[in-house]
């Protein structure tokens, strides 16, 4: 369902619930508050939502209230407004829970990873138990550092605790023994995810089979998941076939693939245009995706953050990086949903090497403005930015320290590479 559709239901939800508190049809508990406050943050925004809690009965201001506020900030990614209500639930005296607990995993797995230590202290310390999703974020986490001794000590300590892996802990611990070359370790894991496929955890394990076997090269795998996958293809297979075919280098079998799926569904999913283009933009057909584009046409009806992505980069390849500016732009100004991370980092990068200021300064603003803050990666990129125009930067580390951030050591040393353009500037000046 695309994010659009949601977002109506969730008004539809909200004007429901509205009536039901105005007309007194129900004695709203808790629960019926929590779920009021759910909708509000994801049709009207954190901040409605947060002063929708001051209009709630002290009685029912519970510790569910603010774990629904929590996920909230969460989900749009917002880790001071996280912090803040995290450390609010705790000052109220509510009880944390592991669920509070996996939501600060979370986002600090996606934006401050150094932090989740301090979260499985406190854990430790209140004596809350981890859950089992608990434990497949933390080895997410781990694969993510690389930390191969750390991640099998959490899968045995799962095993000790009477659980059993699922299909997507396996790719995850897969994928990661095949990025650290452990192939011997990884073909454990696809034997492990054949198994359960052969128990009937059939879509999930043919979905993550299809991208794994392409990564170890294995096309003939590849044509065996997808054979079985033909007698009733589900989109989300589909589109792993087009991912897989495509980082296997065969364009002509992931086109198959999407006419078949063009074909099968009138209105793909998203999920569709976002394989597809990125098949033509890892094996340098620009022409072909902007052809694609072409077809589509207008991008904000049919487009989500990772298509917005594709696209940006597919244009950035084709040395085009304006128009790959310009579709941030548009997306922006649509407001449906705020595009990646990533997205803004890719076009900044770029306008850093060139030594553009100016794009680099308002890529910069408008990250900030979307709720993109406290993160290294801008500074670093908007000094790189400074550094290839040769001119001098002001007023830097008062930016940085608004977002309680401090210069590490390598990051120093760009800044005082700074301080010499102004040093000459003065210089000059002084001649």
């Amino acid at each position: 369902m695309d994010h659009l559709r949601k977002k109506q239901l969730y008004w539809k939800a909200l004007q429901f619930s509205e009536w039901l508190e105005r007309s007194k049809q129900t004695d709203f508990t808790e629960r019926d508050y929590a779920c009021h406050l759910d909708c509000i943050a994801k049709t009207l925004g954190l901040w409605k939502a947060e002063k929708f809690i001051e209009k709630i009965p002290e009685s029912f201001r519970g510790k569910l209230v603010y774990q629904t506020l929590l996920a909230s900030c969460v989900s749009v990614l917002n880790i001071k407004k996280a912090e803040s209500v995290f450390q609010k639930m705790r000052d109220l005296g509510f009880p944390i829970t592991v669920d509070a607990c996996e939501q600060m995993i979370i986002i600090y797995k996606r934006l401050e990873k150094k932090k989740i230590p301090n979260i499985l202290l406190m854990m430790k310390d209140q004596n809350i138990k981890p859950s089992f999703l608990t434990y497949k974020l933390l080895i997410d986490a781990k694969c993510q550092f690389n930390d191969t001794t750390g991640m099998e000590t959490l899968v045995a300590a799962m095993k000790n605790e009477g659980m059993e892996l699922d299909v997507f802990a396996l790719a995850v611990i897969a994928r990661h023994y095949i990025s650290m070359g452990l192939k011997d370790k990884a073909d454990l894991m696809l034997k492990e995810i054949e198994k359960r496929k052969q128990k009937g955890g059939g879509l999930g394990a043919r979905r993550a089979l299809l991208p794994l076997y392409a990564s170890l090269g294995k096309a003939d795998e590849v044509g065996r998941i997808w054979n079985e996958c033909k007698a009733d293809p589900k989109q989300s297979e589909c589109i792993a076939a087009i991912q897989a075919w495509g980082k296997l280098g065969k364009v002509e079998e992931a086109e198959a693939v999407s006419e078949m799926m063009l074909q099968t569904w009138k209105n793909p999913t998203f999920g569709y245009h976002t394989s597809i283009l990125n098949v033509y933009i890892d094996n340098n057909l620009t022409s072909k995706g902007k052809d694609l584009v072409e077809q589509m046409g207008d991008i904000g009806s049919w487009a989500g953050p990772l298509t917005w992505d594709a696209l940006v980069r597919l244009y950035i390849k084709a040395g085009d990086v304006e128009k790959a500016h310009s579709i941030l732009l548009k997306v922006a100004r649509m407001k449906r949903k705020r595009p990646l991370y990533t997205t803004y980092i890719a076009v900044m990068e770029h306008y850093a090497k060139r030594g553009d200021i100016h794009n680099t300064e308002k890529l910069f603003q408008s990250m900030r403005e979307l709720g993109y803050t406290a993160r290294f990666k801008p500074f670093e990129i908007l000094v790189d930015a400074y550094i290839n125009a040769k001119t001098p930067i002001y007023g830097l580390r008062a930016r940085m320290k608004a977002d309680n951030l401090y210069p590490k050591k390598e990051f120093a040393g760009k800044m005082a590479l700074v301080d010499c353009f102004r040093k000459a500037e003065l210089s000059n000046l002084h001649d």
